[in-house]
């Protein structure tokens, strides 16, 4: 009894909506697939900076050349082995040539010896470079405005030993003479100063350690040194009363001395010249008139 009415346009009706149904999706879809994209871009990205990690991590291994290398030095006739940075050996130019010319071993470091090198005189050399003094440290006394040796004893001495054998003169030595001289070596200015001033503030050393040690002064310096050379003369000059007493000075001489007696001579030259010519002077005659 009841029919049902076809509308013809219902199936392209129908048919369009699903047509723009499926079109949504698609569309969605896209839009889907874009943002997933983006999304899974910058997942890609710490992949990328982890593989680049070893790579980082090799630059700085013990085999690079940008991690810090460890020089042994061998020092002296008992072959002592210190150890040291090569960077910091690098502010010495005879050792920026000397390790130039070095290869590394099978541990990675390189090996230099020293067999004309005292121990404790290059232990001192390595602490200066590392800390920028030596023991017994430079110490500046504000109330007297001067400069003194660190931990000194109830008589005002310094509990260090101001000398040190060395196995080139078969003697003891003044040990801030060795060290200025090896300061010279190393083209170590800085440390040529500091060791010169401690030497200064040294007393009551004997007059065969201070001729011998002078003697080794003019034999490991050049002879346009006008710092280490002149602090002996005129030590030798201060000291004089003691000296002329000295059966060490009279056998130097006797036997023969060297350039450390003739500029010797030629400081005490000057000396009395100025004394004399001071004497001469209008302001030093004035009370004879």
């Amino acid at each position: 009894m009841f029919s049902r009415r076809i509308d013809p346009h219902a199936g392209s009706k129908s048919s369009s909506s699903k047509g723009h149904k499926v079109s949504k999706s698609s569309s969605s879809f896209s839009k889907t697939h874009g943002v997933s994209k983006s999304r899974h871009e910058p997942r890609r990205r710490p992949t990328a900076a982890s593989s680049s990690t070893p790579n980082d991590v090799s630059m700085t291994s013990p085999g690079s050349t940008l991690a810090p290398s460890i020089v042994t030095l061998v020092v002296g006739k008992e072959q002592r082995i210190f150890a040291a940075h090569e960077d910091v050996l690098g502010a010495s130019p005879w050792f920026q040539r000397m390790l130039s010319e070095q290869y590394m071993d099978s541990q990675n470091t390189k090996r230099v010896h020293l067999p004309d090198e005292e121990p404790e005189i290059f232990s001192s050399v390595l602490e200066f470079l590392y800390k920028g003094d030596y023991y017994p440290r430079l110490v500046h006394n504000k109330r007297r405005n001067s400069w003194e040796l660190e931990q000194l004893d109830e008589e005002g001495r310094n509990s260090s030993e101001a000398t040190v054998y060395h196995h080139e003169v078969d003697g003891d030595l003044l040990k801030d003479t060795v060290i200025y001289c090896t300061a010279d070596k190393y083209g170590l200015e800085e440390l040529k100063r500091v060791a010169l001033r401690k030497q200064g503030l040294q007393s009551g050393i004997q007059c065969s350690t201070i001729l011998a040690s002078a003697r080794y002064a003019y034999a490991n310096t050049p002879d346009t040194d006008s710092k280490l050379r002149a602090h002996y003369l005129a030590l030798i000059i201060r000291s004089r009363s003691t000296f002329k007493r000295s059966g060490t000075m009279q056998l130097e001489m006797y036997n023969g001395g060297t350039q450390l007696f003739f500029d010797l001579f030629v400081a005490l030259c000057n000396h009395v010249d100025d004394i004399s010519s001071s004497q001469t002077t209008p302001r030093s005659n004035r009370h004879f008139f």
